[in-house]
């Protein structure tokens, strides 16, 4: 394998990032997406039963069956979760298979997040993740020798495996590096084999455009005696042979079905699929998915892949052929895990999460746009019309005043009122998620600063009046508005509204949007909305009456064992077996101070996180049994970076106060300074804040959060 990837690396040297990299990678961003929500609703099912019920496949279908389009799943979240790696362990192609299973320990949260929890021995990602959390690394924890072939071999490590081949564009040999460190995490032998193939292939295409030549690329990292090259030369022989993809289905089924493998979801059938449709699918997107789909078996997995490979080789304008694919999905996406403020996301956010990776992986400078920017073509960033809003328009537009750059643009009637918002935590209608459970945290807060670029268009007649707002889940989980700054947009008038956002007594924010009323009196008039974004830590406290709703305890993300509703208190926390966290905020939160105050009632440990970036990255201040406080690291490892006597009782208060100003770390149990330090080395810049409790129950009512400068 060293001598191929050495000769490898010489056939596809290291090219410098296409100019049409970015919108290639949103393009194969979008096609996995697409590609998911349309197989989604009928995923498991027979050839025979979907040509009966449903027939060819041309289109969404979920309406048919009665579930949603956007939902969470697997597919999504482990290949948009996992490649969050790189940029965790500092951007490196060194990165290490162990790394990738300590992503996995950091990101998900066991029986509730990203996985499908099947049990040992008959869900390989749940086998390997036992194996992970025993404290085996990986590539030992996806091994056949450890969990046998059959095991090893399903699907898992094929589907997760996008985002490492689009971090390589034109460098298919560290595709295959990065893709076989991340599928050995939990597979082994053909899955891994399989994985690489569509990882090469997907790397490749933002430089090749000829789907046999990709496929000779994907199979040249592979060894030609495995099973899923001579099953890709039989399929592309029955290609050329049948001119019919139903007849070469037909063979598969008889050569290469599940019947002759074992597991619930092997590999082996549902890559067949894959080159099935690519091979039949004459480069044409609803072609191929239409394909893919038809035959079933596994197809939300193979339809993402499928969407993806060809939405990278060809892309955006492959979405724009046929049926509308963007419109109802709106760039909108979920990604539950434990770094739960990064769940409400959208195509355009983790497009550019893998192109700042791709760049750092070259040495390359990049600044991410605002989080709403709207710069890529046809990007709406979850954005949508609030009701049924008469002669209302909502499109992406190239900017009227700069070709370069593209907006959001609103046209509204005379004298009509209208609004657009795009959620910030869960939205009503996903609150009941089917299927995968949606953990989240609001990505937005009271005290954070919001800021939009306005632009009117030269062309209305009369100002538009511009308000922002947002909205809340309040009490027993009614929407409650809080009303921004309103103003008068006049034409041609390009304008920075900017509002701090007022204490909404702890109610977590469910969307922010813009309401927009057209003054003149007989012409319809347009808004360009250009961005939309906020920074800093909030100032908010999270106090929970008992008139709170479920969406308040929602808001936390739950890594602990009972975190109970219908307490006293506000947070009743009750950790059974080993440390479980409640975690609440962003990723972004970078200096600010966080308080509560905590009544142990049986605590082995207990304490108060800052900085969190899942279930192994943070700072904590605890108490442990033994009477003494630490201030500690998580990071790869839990490293104590100071620690002093301090004896507590059970059923007494302690108020505990982290705060962290850049690498500058002070920590206060009630009100006695104990901590004072400096942590240059590796140190965590940001992240939400939790509450910490180890074999314990406690009892805490407020925390309370503010930003504090440097």
């Amino acid at each position: 394998m060293a001598m191929m990837m050495h000769r490898d690396k010489e056939r596809f040297p290291l090219r410098e990032i296409p100019p049409d990299y970015i919108e290639r990678v949103y393009a194969g961003v979008l096609g996995k997406m697409i590609g998911v929500y349309l197989g989604r609703p009928f995923e498991g099912w027979t050839y025979e039963r979907i040509t009966q019920e449903l027939g060819e496949i041309n289109y969404y279908v979920h309406d048919k069956l009665g579930v949603p389009l956007i939902v969470t799943d697997d597919d999504l979240s482990g290949t948009f979760t996992f490649v969050r790696a790189l940029a965790d362990y500092g951007n490196s192609p060194d990165l290490s298979a162990a790394q990738v299973g300590q992503t996995w320990l950091n990101y998900i949260i066991e029986r509730r997040t990203i996985l499908w929890w099947g049990g040992m021995g008959t869900s390989t990602e749940h086998t390997a993740y036992l194996r992970l959390k025993a404290g085996i690394q990986a590539p030992e924890s996806g091994s056949s020798k450890l969990n046998g072939q059959v095991v090893a071999e399903q699907i898992g490590a094929q589907i997760f495996i996008d985002g490492w081949g689009m971090v390589a564009p034109g460098n298919p040999a560290l595709a295959v590096e990065l893709a076989h460190k991340a599928g050995s995490v939990s597979h082994d032998g053909e899955a891994v084999y399989a994985a690489q193939v569509i990882a090469a292939m997907e790397s490749a295409a933002f430089i090749e455009h000829d789907l046999n030549t990709l496929l000779d690329i994907g199979l040249s990292f592979i060894p030609a005696t495995s099973l899923v090259a001579r099953m890709i030369q039989d399929i592309r022989a029955w290609h050329q042979e049948d001119g019919d993809w139903r007849r070469t289905r037909e063979r598969i089924v008889a050569r290469y079905g599940y019947e002759r493998y074992g597991g619930g979801c092997h590999v082996i059938p549902n890559h067949a699929l894959i080159i099935l449709a690519l091979l039949y699918g004459d480069d044409d997107f609803q072609r191929s998915l239409m394909i893919v789909n038809t035959c079933g078996w596994d197809t939300d997995c193979n339809s993402g892949n499928v969407g993806c490979l060809l939405a990278i080789k060809n892309g955006l304008q492959t979405l724009e052929a046929g049926p509308d694919w963007r419109g109802p999905v709106a760039d909108r996406l979920y990604l539950p895990t434990a770094d739960g403020g990064s769940c409400i996301s959208d195509a355009v956010q983790v497009t550019y999460q893998i192109v700042d990776m791709a760049h750092a992986l070259r040495d390359l400078p990049f600044t991410p746009p605002p989080r709403f920017n709207f710069s890529l073509p046809g990007s709406l960033q979850g954005f949508q019309l609030e009701g049924e809003e008469t002669g209302a328009i909502l499109g992406n537009v190239v900017h009227p005043l700069n070709s370069t750059q593209r907006c959001l643009a609103v046209s509204c009637q005379d004298k009509q009122e209208i609004s657009l918002a795009t959620p910030t935590f869960i939205p009503p209608f996903a609150q009941n998620m089917p299927g995968y459970e949606l953990v989240a945290s609001p990505t937005l807060y009271s005290g954070q600063i919001v800021k939009a670029h306005l632009l009117a268009d030269q062309a209305n007649t009369a100002p538009i009046r511009v308000q922002l707002f947002v909205r809340t889940y309040g009490t027993k989980d009614q929407l409650e508005t809080y009303w921004g700054p309103t103003i008068a947009l006049e034409p041609q008038a390009k304008q920075v509204m900017i509002w701090q956002l007022p204490d909404t007594a702890g109610e977590p924010i469910m969307e922010i949007g813009l309401t927009l009323r057209n003054e003149a009196s007989s012409k319809p008039g347009r808004v360009y909305l250009e961005s939309l974004d906020w920074r800093g830590a909030p100032t908010t406290v999270l106090v929970c009456p008992a008139r709170r709703g479920q969406m308040w305890h929602r808001a936390w993300t739950n890594a602990i064992d009972q975190f109970e509703p219908w307490a006293t208190e506000s947070f009743r926390l009750v950790q059974n077996t080993g440390r479980g966290m409640l975690i609440q905020g962003t990723r972004d939160w970078q200096d600010y101070r966080v308080s509560a105050t905590f009544t142990p009632h049986l605590a082995e440990v207990f304490g108060l996180a800052a900085r969190v970036q899942g279930l192994q990255r943070y700072y904590a201040l605890l108490l442990t049994r033994s009477g003494r406080t630490q201030l500690v690291k998580v990071l790869d490892g839990e490293h104590v970076l100071a620690e002093t006597s301090f004896p507590w009782e059970l059923y007494q208060p302690y108020a505990l106060n982290l705060q962290l100003q850049g690498t500058h770390i002070q920590a206060w149990i009630n009100e006695q300074l104990l901590f004072d330090l400096q942590d240059t080395e590796n140190p965590l810049v940001s992240g939400a804040i939790a509450l910490i409790c180890q074999e314990c129950r406690v009892g805490c009512d407020t925390v309370s959060i503010q930003p504090v400068s440097l």
